[in-house]
């Protein structure tokens, strides 16, 4: 099965935006740069996309129990 390929399109959400923080690790950011110059857009644009395409390819997979009733 092909994998996936993210295609950087114009942005699909707009209006209001809220703040959020989290770590990455250093190299990450360097590389999110890196792509966002590439690219034309800017790092939030691009985690942004980067996460939207994620959500609409995820699985999501049941934790299963061994569990006896």
């Amino acid at each position: 099965m092909e994998e996936p390929t993210l295609r950087i399109k114009p942005k699909k959400y707009a209006g209001e935006s809220t703040v959020v923080s989290m770590r990455m690790p250093r190299d990450m950011v360097q590389e999110l740069d890196r792509i966002a110059v590439a690219t034309g857009y800017t790092r939030t644009e691009l985690m942004t996309t980067c996460l939207d395409f994620s959500m609409n390819h995820m699985e999501i997979v049941q934790k299963e129990t061994n569990e006896r009733a």
